[in-house]
């Protein structure tokens, strides 16, 4: 991790916050999905929800609700977001006269609030295995694998010389995507050196649908399939089996935790202990944005990890640092490793240029022993003490 160093006293500078996994779009439920439809709310209720709100989109609204969210975002600390973006087209499908149109959007969005941006361009080919795309859907739906990579040219092409700006390959799921469309997805990213983002298990369902289409869990397929390297981030990872974390780990992948959105969806909890001892590295994201704090993103990490195994301090840190100054490095360096920055240094730590400055007055700080002030930041912290 880069060395911190403390400002007239009164500041502190550390590599700056990244979340790795975000649908700024999604900033638009917040209210919108806390009361349960008749006796029960399910991840699947709050997904008809978000159709809904998707499928009202105009590059406008977009717009207008993507600045909110990377705003948010930015006041928080957050200095770069991989933009897991799957709006691709107008409502009820076909394509707008210049296809990367949303995309473009949500770039522009995120570059006029501050932030560098990783926009994680989608695959979505489908419902589910045997169910073509339905609603809202056909705004993710692309007919063929070359549309994908044609687009993925054009964003490359259009923001390759803007410095603040990475483009990636993101097939959305095991559900959503056909195993047929991961090698071509998997070869394109490895030519061109792209980070490659799966949501990976993020809910039972998920898991169950891959055993019936493939006999496979979802981690087993993509191994099969070739596709798990040092670019792979899994997002979520939430339902995997332990030979699936040590696939991970071989592989050098990294896996991203959202944890505050695991938990308002009641995903889950993620077996981080096993994730850890496979040798996976971990980052984080604020997924759908119900709640804007990165503090508490990287310090769910441990107290999730808390209440799943029901003991106190599960992890002690690694390479000499204390258990603050890990979360610290998955909450920065990992992101933006993840996210396709510094993406030379493969395998040691970035050396990740942005910065997020704390503010050692505000109430969570203030009067903590310097040596223990990292603590007091990651376990008693808030956006609040950022300096913006």
């Amino acid at each position: 991790m880069r060395p911190l160093r403390a400002i007239d006293g009164t500041s502190l500078v550390l590599p700056g916050w990244v979340s790795a996994h975000s649908h700024a779009f999604q900033y638009g439920l917040r209210g919108h999905t806390q009361r349960a439809p008749g006796e029960t709310g399910t991840f699947w209720s709050w997904r008809e929800a978000m159709f809904s709100l998707a499928d009202s989109l105009t590059p406008e609204s977009l717009a207008a609700v993507s600045r909110d969210a990377f705003r948010a975002l930015y006041r928080s600390g957050v200095r770069c977001v991989g933009e897991f973006h799957y709006v691709h087209h107008p409502r009820g499908g076909g394509a707008y006269a210049q296809r990367t149109l949303l995309s473009d959007v949500v770039i522009e969005a995120a570059l006029a609030e501050g932030l560098r941006v990783t926009l994680l361009r989608v695959a979505y080919a489908r419902s589910s295995h045997g169910r073509p795309p339905e609603g809202a859907q056909r705004r993710f739906c692309d007919g063929d694998v070359d549309d994908v990579l044609r687009d993925l040219d054009a964003l490359r092409s259009r923001w390759g010389a803007d410095a603040r700006v990475r483009v990636g390959v993101a097939p959305h799921s095991v559900r959503a995507v056909p195993r047929e469309w991961l090698g071509p997805l998997d070869e394109y990213a490895t030519r061109y050196a792209l980070p490659f983002h799966m949501h990976v298990a993020e809910v039972i369902g998920e898991v169950e649908s891959c055993l019936a289409e493939h006999g496979r869990r979802p981690v087993e397929l993509l191994s099969e399939a070739g596709v798990l390297n040092e670019r792979f981030v899994a997002v979520h990872a939430t339902n995997l089996e332990p030979h699936e974390a040590r696939l991970l780990g071989e592989a050098r992948a990294f896996a991203c935790l959202c944890p505050t959105t695991e938990r308002d969806l009641g995903d889950g909890l993620a077996d981080i202990a096993a994730l850890r001892e496979a040798g996976v590295r971990l980052c984080v994201g604020i997924d759908s944005h119900v709640v804007t704090d990165p503090v508490e993103e990287m310090r769910a990490l441990e107290t999730h990890e808390r209440l799943r195994l029901r003991r106190r301090v599960t992890f002690a840190g690694a390479e000499g640092r204390t258990l603050a100054e890990q979360l610290l490095v998955e909450g920065s360096a990992h992101g933006a490793l993840a996210c396709g920055w510094d993406a030379a240094v493969r395998g040691r730590e970035t050396a990740w240029d942005a910065d997020t400055v704390v503010d050692l007055e505000s109430a969570p700080l203030r009067g903590v022993a310097p040596e223990r002030v990292l603590d007091a930041l990651v376990f008693s912290g808030h956006p609040g003490c950022v300096r913006r």
